[in-house]
């Protein structure tokens, strides 16, 4: 955190599925209120969380943040400009819907390209963090946001397309999700720039 900075953190879950979108966040957080909030002492990245974790903090993090937003990137527009330039639009789309602007950008991983708010000149400063979700809460917060609105996303999937395993799987290639697209051929949700077979 830049001090007395108002600072973003931004985090993406689904880059690695051959099913679904890519989901994206921004959370602003106030440090100062996140030192008396209990349950903020688990958060981490989300993928370390376990379910019920991630569940309980999202109210939390909801209700406590300075501003806080998630985006999705359809499958379509994955397979049109690539999984990586999706997961960093989708990022900077979550930006767009904060209702603070922030001065500052924290993002998960190593790759970003400079985000110019709608009617201004100059990038935001920004810095990209491997591992983030485990060092910086804000990020850490994006992390359990878009993690679970894409769980949510995949069950609802799945009550669709059944056969696919996606609530168990949400998407990622596992052998069952393997074994159903030989079976029954791909869906809608299919990101068909990526290897299905």
């Amino acid at each position: 955190m830049i001090q007395n900075m108002v600072e973003a953190g931004c985090d993406e879950a689904g880059r690695g599925p051959l099913a679904g979108a890519v989901f994206a966040a921004a959370v602003i957080l106030n440090p100062a209120r996140v030192a008396e909030i209990p349950e903020f002492e688990w958060l981490n990245d989300s993928k370390q969380l376990t379910e019920k974790q991630r569940y309980a903090l999202r109210p939390v993090i909801e209700r406590e943040a300075v501003s806080w937003a998630v985006v999705e990137v359809s499958p379509q527009e994955i397979d049109e400009r690539n999984i990586l330039q999706c997961s960093i639009l989708g990022m900077q789309r979550a930006l767009d819907q904060l209702t603070v602007r922030p001065q500052h950008i924290l993002v998960d991983g190593n790759k970003w390209r400079p985000y110019v708010p709608e009617g201004e000149i100059m990038a935001v400063p920004a810095d990209t963090v491997v591992h983030g979700d485990a060092t910086y809460m804000s990020i850490a917060a994006a992390s359990v946001l878009a993690k679970t609105y894409r769980d949510d996303y995949m069950l609802r999937l799945h009550e669709e397309y059944p056969q696919y395993g996606w609530a168990n799987n949400k998407g990622y290639p596992t052998e069952e999700h393997y074994a159903a697209i030989k079976k029954y051929g791909i869906t809608p949700y299919h990101r068909k720039s990526f290897r299905l077979t």
